[in-house]
């Protein structure tokens, strides 16, 4: 029984890398680094398949030093600190960490006084942001290298690698040209999934059968969208949906809502969508936030597929609705005056006020004096917090509510207020 494709495909060389050429073509930064026989430590940082953990062994292999590799995930304490005595026994020596964003602070640290003194280098690899991920003590003693997704035609050149290569297909299945195709436009840029598919195909079909675009499409019905719920691609079609609502793109939202739903994050769609709602329409159309919490609750009940219609609809509803920004705005500025103004509330207001007469207590019998009575602390009354945005029918009324309360100046002295009113 053999490996899998992708296994038996991986290079042990850079120049047989397929893409990242900023690192690895002729004027690449690991390039130079083979070229003049030096090493550094680094973090390669990119979406999956993009060869991160092959760039790594290819690149051990091209230096001649020998490579130990760990994943961040399954590899223990314990097991950890012994290969970092073996690597610093053995130097040099290329310590890979797959999966490094996933290794806890405490191990994180357990790097440092080896990096520190040079006793091995670190290649981490990472689908996550290694400038959050991160501690900024092991950041700071790397360099972070980025990898990209291929290109289609990078992925047909891998096909076409293994469709004839003896460790790969050895030329015992048929593609057409369209059928690569195919594949590469439907990798997203992940070679690893480009191969999992081809060996599928190669699978499904006998030797004798050209194998097209039309049997792509049998076997594989949804493109590779790099949607990984822990990495960089998923935070950004999340950051792309709620753009696009916010700039009232309806198709774009529609798309990066598929997206999500195809990575299989529902939860957190509808937890994005419920705060996308009230911090970018909000009073600008709260019924459509009261709809959108309606719509979640359903998607909810029903889950996938059906999900998709309630989910629908509060993209559209929310896309095309009026926006306001106005709540969260005025909340930040609320939270900014407390840093600033470190006071207390009047005494008027406490739940228990001490040493006031009656009358200069909260009339609580008295609601016509409510909107008379100064609520801001003292030396606060000249500070606003809220605009109004006026770009939907709600606010405007409740703006015109807002200049009606504060056409009467406001006071303090309760007692006088019980005198005159």
């Amino acid at each position: 029984m053999d490996r899998p494709l992708a296994y038996r495909m991986r290079p042990n060389h850079l120049k047989d890398v397929l893409g990242q050429k900023a690192l690895i073509g002729d004027d690449g930064f690991l390039t130079s680094c083979v070229k003049n026989n030096k090493l550094v430590s680094m973090i390669l940082y990119g979406p999956s398949g993009t060869g991160k953990t092959t760039i790594a062994q290819a690149l051990a292999h091209d230096l001649g030093i020998e490579f130990q590799i760990m994943n961040a995930v399954t590899t223990t304490k314990a097991e950890m600190m012994k290969g970092f005595e073996k690597a610093k026994s053995s130097f040099p020596t290329l310590v890979i960490i797959d999966e490094i964003h996933r290794l806890p602070k405490d191990k994180q640290d357990l790097l440092l006084p080896f990096l520190e003194d040079g006793d091995f280098f670190l290649c981490g690899t990472t689908t996550a942001n290694p400038f959050i991920s991160l501690n900024p003590a092991l950041r700071s003693r790397v360099h972070i290298l980025e990898t990209k997704p291929l290109k289609s035609e990078d992925i047909v050149e891998g096909l076409k690698r293994a469709i004839k290569s003896p460790d790969g297909l050895d030329s015992s299945r048929q593609f057409d040209d369209n059928a690569l195709k195919l594949i590469g436009d439907l990798s997203g840029g992940d070679l690893r999934f480009a191969y999992n598919l081809l060996e599928t195909l190669s699978l499904n079909y006998s030797g004798n059968h050209l194998i097209t675009d039309e049997d792509v499409k049998k076997v594989r019905k949804v493109p590779n969208f790099l949607s990984d719920k822990d990495d960089d691609e998923h935070y950004d079609t999340v950051s792309g949906l709620q753009k696009s609502i916010r700039g009232s793109e309806v198709d774009a939202a529609l798309f990066y809502m598929a997206k999500l739903l195809q990575g299989g994050d529902l939860e957190g769609l509808i937890r994005r969508l419920m705060v996308t709602a009230y911090e970018d329409v909000a009073l600008g159309n709260p019924q459509a936030v009261d709809r959108c919490y309606n719509a979640c609750q359903v998607a909810r009940e029903v889950g996938m597929p059906e999900a998709v219609i309630p989910l629908g609809f509060t993209v559209i509803d929310l896309a095309l609705s009026p926006k306001s920004k106005s709540t969260c705005l005025a909340i930040e500025n609320a939270m900014e005056a407390i840093e600033q103004h470190p006071t207390h509330v009047p005494e008027y207001l406490r739940l228990h006020p001490v040493g006031l007469n009656k009358d200069a207590t909260y009339p609580y019998d008295r609601p016509d004096l409510w909107p008379r009575i100064e609520y801001m602390p003292e030396g606060m009354e000249k500070m606003h917090f809220y605009y109004p945005w006026e770009n939907g029918k709600y606010e405007k009324a409740l703006n015109e509510m807002k200049k009606f309360f504060e056409k009467d100046k406001r006071s303090r002295d309760i007692a006088e207020l019980r005198k005159k009113l």
